[in-house]
């Protein structure tokens, strides 16, 4: 039953789930109605420990009773504390910024890379995502550029590392860089001299969960140093533990100049933060570095990040998201092997990625089957992503809370199993 209020809502990614959520705990969400629907997508891909964590509840309620709010220059306990802990994470990066999302992590990062290279050509990577604000947009390659005016100038595209569909027609399966190198050469004959930045998720998220094969990352540092360009990593859905390390670019031991985050860090709650290195941050605040925001450096947000980063610790989370993680891949390719129609399984600890394809011969996108799959999934109690804008309408984008059992993802898996022959066998598609 949906609600008629909806009506006074924008409707900001097309159309709403079609119930009402009265609570969440773990990995589960209850609806007005009493229905209990497994979330795999952990909320936003924010709910990093599961919805409302008790740990994360406390932080809050303490912050209610003494802070909430402060003016941007005002610094509270909260705030210090989380700027030390996330500087202690990532050596070579100890000046830290706190924010609200993850657009706004990766503007920060752009704005103090043009500021200190005194450049502003800025690269990225066909199928990323980066957030929706005008200026990160233009490097976001997955979606959401028609109909929003001219791009930033200076905004160039690699081809992404996708092996099953490879971009340059050169590998199939196993990417070998060529497309790495090949993107160079044409931003190269592109640039007029002025190349700043390459920004890059560690694995492609929206995009399909594209994860670049060992070394890649390696090889585009050292690119990016014959050009100097600056590295910038945005790990807003792969810090903190949901690839099975702290950090995404830790798989390929490569330091990134500039970091963003955001998702994973609040647990639910909107933060984000930018690190840079000290030599960064003293070069652009001599420069007239700026960015103030209403809420730059509240201490609520703060509060639940500190206790996000406790708990992960705690409990071990990084080394459970790579166990599972494994399992979660290993029971979605046993899958695989009963269905035709899944092309390809692919991802890294818990981030995962299902593509949909009419026949794997063909490897044709399979873009209604998915939308029914996906909503067949939800009458039967699962919350999954199905990419629902760009070219990866196909791929199922799974990221449950770190805190997710075996339990739980057999049940995840067993309900898409059953989605997926019911959809087929009602030949529902075929009159489409």
């Amino acid at each position: 039953m949906r609600d008629e209020r909806e009506r006074f809502l924008i409707r900001y990614a097309g159309g709403f789930a079609p119930f009402t959520v009265a609570r969440a705990e773990g990995s589960w969400v209850e609806t007005t109605d009493g229905r209990r629907i497994l979330d795999f997508t952990s909320g936003q891909i924010c709910s990093t420990l599961g919805h409302n964590h008790p740990r994360i509840g406390a932080a809050i309620r303490k912050s209610v009773e003494t802070v909430l709010h402060l003016n941007s220059w005002m610094l509270s306990e909260p705030v210090l504390a989380l700027g030390e802990r996330l500087a202690g994470l990532v050596p070579g990066l100890d000046r830290v910024i706190l924010l609200n999302t993850g657009s706004e992590a990766n503007e920060v990062a752009l704005k103090l890379a043009k500021m200190v290279t005194g450049r502003w050509e800025v690269v990225g990577l066909t199928r990323s995502f980066h957030g929706l604000l005008s200026g990160i947009a233009s490097v976001n390659f997955s979606m959401a550029h028609a109909g929003f005016g001219p791009l930033l100038p200076g905004s160039f595209a690699l081809p992404a590392p996708y092996a099953y569909r490879c971009p340059v027609r050169h590998c199939d399966g196993a990417c070998d860089c060529t497309c790495l190198e090949t993107g160079f050469d044409l931003v190269d004959q592109q640039s007029v001299g002025s190349l700043c930045a390459v920004l890059v998720e560690p694995v492609l998220s929206a995009g399909g969960i594209i994860v670049p094969p060992d070394g890649y990352f390696r090889r585009m540092r050292e690119l990016c140093d014959e050009r100097g360009m600056l590295l910038v990593m945005d790990e807003a859905q792969t810090g903190f533990g949901r690839l099975g390390t702290m950090f995404g670019f830790e798989h390929d031991g490569v330091a990134p100049d500039l970091l963003a985050v955001s998702k994973t860090l609040g647990g639910g709650v909107p933060l984000a933060a930018t690190l840079a290195s000290a030599a960064i941050e003293d070069d652009a605040v001599g420069k007239g570095f700026l960015h103030v925001t209403s809420h730059v450096s509240d201490p609520l947000p703060a509060a639940a990040g500190l206790a996000v980063l406790d708990v992960i610790e705690e409990d071990g989370l990084v080394e459970r998201a790579h166990e599972r993680g494994d399992y979660l891949l290993a029971a979605l390719r046993e899958l695989q092997a009963r269905h035709e129609q899944i092309g390809d399984v692919r991802g890294r600890g818990l981030l995962v990625g299902l593509e949909l394809v009419e026949d794997r011969e063909s490897r044709e996108p399979a873009n209604a089957l998915g939308a029914a799959v996906t909503a067949e999934c939800l009458e039967r109690g699962l919350s999954m992503n199905i990419v629902r804008a760009g070219s990866s309408a196909n791929c199922f984008r799974m990221a449950p809370p770190l805190s997710i059992t075996e339990d739980e993802i057999d049940l995840a898996v067993s309900i898409l199993d059953e989605s997926l022959a019911a959809v087929l066998a009602r030949g529902e598609l075929a009159a489409r």
